[in-house]
């Protein structure tokens, strides 16, 4: 079992407090350190947050979410082993081209350690403020990851569908990986089984319980029959269970999970005790 930690890019109140956060989970042994992204936070919104009851999310409007990418960098250049993952970017409102230079150049600047993880997105409202359509965003993200991994080929680029109209040109430096960098999926709604096995790397799963995570790894096996995708090529990232502890880990572990991502608040009011207690009574006993 891997472990990483999430989000290492929000409410920080410093540069050196997110690089020690991320030199403290390397030397401790964890494998990752992820991020949230949200472009802006509106002060009122009637779109729905699909993962708590309350419609939410648990932040307001002043808190800080530094741009993932950036953040990244910046603890690229101040680390060696950690691998780096957003978790998740909202692929479908932003440029396409853009998202695959940033990737690639990140992935190149830090010796192929980056994991793309993406999301179809939820809040209308930041669609709209970023012009982009709210509508067929499923259809786009789709087009998109195809399109992306055009340009990580290294190959004279031709796309065209309703979203894009991409001809003739390259553009590097190339992710370090081959033959692209990590595409890992965020979600449980929806198409995603069927996106997953059709295009992704891995899955970013919202779930941390044992037995409705083994329920969804069913339909996604089946959605990788359907495709005939050999599903073992499809990594599983969930979130840390509710219970916590080595059993709920080894129960994870169990139905097919092969990283958990730890949020910086499950680790107690002192997260720098909490990274050193994680490291002593999970990382270092599994």
């Amino acid at each position: 079992m891997k472990f990483g930690l999430i989000p290492i890019n929000i409410g920080i109140e410093s540069i050196d407090q997110m690089v020690g956060l991320a030199q403290l989970a390397e030397s401790s042994g964890l494998e990752s350190i992820w991020t949230f992204e949200h472009v802006m936070v509106p002060v009122d919104y009637q779109s729905k947050y699909p993962y708590n009851d309350s419609g939410k999310m648990g932040a307001p409007p002043e808190t800080g979410f530094v741009d993932p990418l950036i953040a990244l960098a910046a603890v690229a250049a101040a680390t060696s082993t950690i691998r780096l993952g957003t978790g998740v970017n909202i692929l479908s409102q932003v440029n396409p081209l853009y998202m695959a230079k940033q990737a690639a150049s990140l992935d190149f600047l830090s010796n192929g350690r980056f994991m793309l993880g993406v999301g179809i997105g939820w809040l209308r409202e930041e669609f709209d403020a970023l012009g982009v359509p709210f509508e067929r965003r499923g259809e786009r993200f789709d087009d998109y990851v195809v399109a992306m991994k055009k340009i990580w080929s290294g190959e004279v680029v031709e796309h065209e569908s309703d979203f894009i109209n991409w001809h003739g040109f390259k553009s590097y430096p190339l992710p370090t990986q081959k033959p692209h960098l990590p595409v890992i999926m965020g979600g449980a709604k929806g198409r995603i089984y069927q996106r997953i096995a059709r295009h992704g790397d891995g899955w970013y799963a919202p779930i941390g319980d044992p037995g409705e995570l083994s329920t969804a790894l069913d339909e996604l096996k089946s959605a990788c029959d359907a495709e005939d995708r050999d599903f073992s090529e499809v990594e599983i990232t969930c979130m840390w269970p509710a219970a916590g502890g080595i059993e709920a880990v080894q129960a994870l572990a169990d139905v097919g999970v092969s990283r958990l991502v730890v949020p910086l608040m499950a680790l107690g009011s002192n997260p720098l005790e909490g990274i050193q207690k994680l490291s002593e009574d999970v990382i270092r006993a599994i």
